[in-house]
């Protein structure tokens, strides 16, 4: 999963089904009629009619993780709806030298915007400033450069947030029952994300006392990890009540774990939004009751807010005649009452 450093920016509410039309003005709404003489505002705000014509560079992760593939998907696929985008992308990795070269090649064919997800934040703020003072504006995705100089617009998802919903889902479905243990399958715990994800998850249950985690154990965002290190926690804790699952990669190796132990005494909820949990919460048969989302779909509004950019527009909806300075998408919990709505939404 992408690292990022702090919650930052406005709370938005952009679940992955609607991380696209929560940037309606980048989607489908109309500017003002110019015979229009009301005290409204007349900015004008990006739709879907053709406009001045932008390029787009696309500088994104290599694929090596379902999460990550989702995010070339997206901004290649959202770049294809409009017949005034050109979408210059690059091969994708997570070398960061690599990456620095891709970046400084688009810089040199002169894209009208940047759209960037950095394989470390750190390390590409310099190539990030370089854009900036070359007059190309940065749309900064997830992993966030270490100076706000380095980019326009900062759009990602809600780690802390992500943490505190699954939390709160939990400690809600475990409410009434008397001295409830919950267990945490985390990410990579080198990784600022993780500690978020564990932070907000550790809030929410403070809220529950009746409730208390008995073991945390880490993994590292793989199936691989996830089987083997669900099973140390199997074998570890013989008895509790709910299981939060960082990452639904590896928790179809945590999956697997469960059923080879034949436990089934225990509710778990994922994280991200693969198609995988969401059929397997559709069919409801298994542990896995819940997934909370860290929407790829951010980076198909990354390339909305890259043409708003480009042709001078705002985001409808909003007073301001300029696109915000960041977006934080809201961390939606997806269970079988509302798994149809976000199905389409699912990566692989």
């Amino acid at each position: 999963m992408p690292e990022f450093t702090s919650r930052r920016g406005l709370l938005f509410g952009a679940a992955a089904v609607s991380a696209g039309a929560v940037l309606t003005g980048c989607t489908s709404n109309e500017s003002k009629d110019e015979g229009d003489t009301s005290g409204d505002n007349k900015q004008a705000v990006a739709d879907d009619k053709p406009g001045k014509r932008v390029t787009i560079g696309f500088a994104g992760p290599q694929a090596d993780h379902g999460w990550l593939n989702a995010i070339n998907d997206q901004a290649k696929s959202r770049a294809k709806k409009y017949q005034d985008v050109t979408l210059e992308a690059t091969e994708g990795s997570n070398d960061t030298a690599a990456q620095i070269g891709q970046v400084e090649t688009l810089i040199n064919k002169k894209v009208d915007v940047l759209v960037i997800l950095p394989a470390d934040g750190k390390a590409l703020t310099q190539v990030g400033l370089k854009a900036m003072k070359a007059g190309i504006p940065v749309v900064n995705l997830d992993r966030i450069f270490a100076s706000a100089q380095a980019y326009r617009c900062w759009i990602g998802g809600d780690n802390y947030g992500m943490g505190l919903n699954a939390g709160r889902y939990i400690g809600e479905k475990l409410k009434d029952k008397k001295n409830a243990k919950v267990v945490e399958l985390a990410g990579l715990d080198n990784l600022e994300l993780t500690k978020q994800r564990t932070k907000g998850f550790d809030d929410a249950l403070k809220n529950y006392a009746n409730i208390e985690k008995v073991a945390r154990q880490a993994a590292e965002f793989t199936v691989e990890s996830g089987q083997s290190k669900m099973s140390q926690l199997l074998q570890a804790q013989k008895g509790f009540d709910a299981l939060w699952n960082h990452d639904d990669d590896q928790g179809v190796g945590a999956l697997r774990a469960i059923e080879q132990a034949g436990r089934d005494d225990f509710m778990m909820v994922g994280g991200a939004g693969a198609l995988s949990a969401f059929q397997e919460i559709k069919q409801d048969r298994g542990v896995l009751k819940a997934t909370v989302l860290y929407p790829p779909t951010m980076a198909a509004s990354a390339i909305d807010l890259a043409r708003a950019l480009g042709q001078g527009k705002g985001v409808s909806g909003m007073a301001e005649f300029e696109i915000p300075a960041s977006l934080t998408l809201y961390s939606a919990v997806v269970d079988k009452d509302n798994v149809d709505q976000y199905m389409s939404t699912g990566f692989k």
